[in-house]
């Protein structure tokens, strides 16, 4: 018999053991200029405009609110639920404000676990396809509450004087508890002043968040900077009943913080002009001191995001939750599965400071995966993903990658050597 281990991480780091490195003797322009228009993915970058972690890690960061399903679970009421299953959406972008810094690809067969019973879920992650980039990540309540799955393909652009990452995938909280399934799409990124000036992000496009079972959804705008910056970081949008009657609105920044209101009530208040805000330059809706949401009366907080620890801007801007996911525990030797990211040289020597180890690392395990990727194609011998299978979305019928349950067995036999 295979004993169930789990694993609790104290989750006590503050800091990363070494500061980020200054990017101003760097042009990544010298990079780029012949890539406009182009997708990214294939494209080699200096290690210098990486941040040290996984995309896979960055995937983990949609769990640092939680806290948000749990109070979903909580409600008898639909409506309710799905204003906390929105709340959670917007929250799962809420981490990137100010990250410029680049995560590493995974490479094929890489995963990511993580723990957390302070928060009641684990979850695990997977690079299931090299080219297109394809992650996919199954988390579940350990009281199993919830199970909140997807796989994501990072679309990267280079317009110029931006990259825009358009987050392909379908991503599907399920509460069994009420027999529920809600399905939405993540908005799309972009990194801004690329060549020169202040780096800036931005979310856009629209987010449609759905109730399978209820046919309730919520439809939320991510809005576009716009060219004076006054709708800079805005979220707003509108709950519809299954008659498609909008039963409430919500509104407030993806930064910051998220308000729930009676519909008519937000519309009076557009009305009125109360809404509008000095114009700003560009350099000044950079700043976070240009982040606040004026609050409509009658409305009730929903969401607020988490301080950043007063050290962030020297750790590559990382939340709280952020710090913690690539620390490597005595405990876990032995634990994990060596495909794991915390054992990942290159994104390890970035986080301890040493650069030059960092880019030879990330270099040697480039050429090795490309080598692997090239032996299996002359062998038609196709490498096989562990943990996910595709398949369809069972609630919309997208193609999907699905998890094929065992790692949590603690038995990892037959793992692929990638570092």
């Amino acid at each position: 018999m295979i004993l169930f281990v789990r694993l609790y991480i104290p989750h006590s780091r503050t800091s990363l053991p070494a500061s980020m490195f200054s990017r101003n003797d760097f042009s990544i322009w010298s990079i780029l200029r012949k890539c406009i228009g182009m997708e990214l993915s294939k494209i080699t970058m200096p290690v210098i405009f990486n941040e040290p972690l996984s995309f896979l890690q960055r995937l983990t960061e949609y769990m640092e609110h939680t806290y948000l399903i749990h109070q979903a679970n909580a409600s008898s009421d639909s409506i309710e639920r799905m204003k906390c299953v929105a709340a959670f959406a917007v929250s799962a972008v809420a981490s990137q404000w100010e990250r410029t810094g680049k995560p590493f690809n995974p490479l094929l067969g890489e995963t990511y676990e993580l723990v957390r019973e302070d928060l009641g879920f684990r979850l695990i992650s997977e690079q299931v396809s090299h080219h297109p980039p394809v992650s996919a990540f199954h988390a579940e309540g350990l009281k199993k509450d919830f199970v909140f799955h997807g796989s994501i393909y990072p679309k990267l652009k280079f317009w110029g004087k931006s990259v825009e990452a358009e987050p392909k995938g379908i991503i599907t909280l399920e509460l069994p508890k009420y027999n529920e399934a809600y399905t939405w799409t993540n908005p799309t990124c972009c990194v801004h002043n690329i060549i020169v000036g202040q780096l800036w992000i931005e979310q856009y496009g629209n987010v449609e968040v759905l109730n399978h079972k209820t046919g309730e959804r919520c439809c939320l705008n991510f809005k576009p900077c716009g060219l004076f910056g006054k709708e800079l970081h805005k979220v707003e949008g509108y709950i519809l009943d299954k008659s498609k009657k909008k039963v409430c609105s919500l509104y407030g920044k993806w930064t910051e913080c998220m308000y729930i209101v009676d519909y008519a009530a937000l519309e009076a208040h557009k009305k009125s002009g109360k809404g509008t805000v000095e114009k700003k330059s560009m350099e000044e809706i950079s700043l976070p001191e240009a982040d606040t949401v004026e609050v409509i009366p009658g409305s009730y907080l929903l969401w607020r995001i988490a301080p950043r620890p007063v050290n962030s801007t020297e750790m590559y801007s990382f939340t709280s939750f952020a710090m913690q996911l690539n620390e490597l525990d005595k405990d876990m030797d032995g634990l994990i599965p060596k495909t794991d990211c915390r054992l990942r040289p290159d994104i390890r020597a970035m986080e301890n400071g040493d650069i030059d180890l960092a880019s030879e690392e990330k270099k040697r395990l480039e050429e090795k995966q490309r080598a692997a990727c090239k032996t299996h194609s002359k062998s038609d011998d196709e490498l096989k993903t562990k943990w996910f299978q595709q398949g369809q979305n069972p609630h919309n019928g997208s193609q999907d990658w699905l998890f094929s349950t065992g790692y949590w067995n603690r038995n990892y036999p037959l793992l692929p050597d990638i570092y």
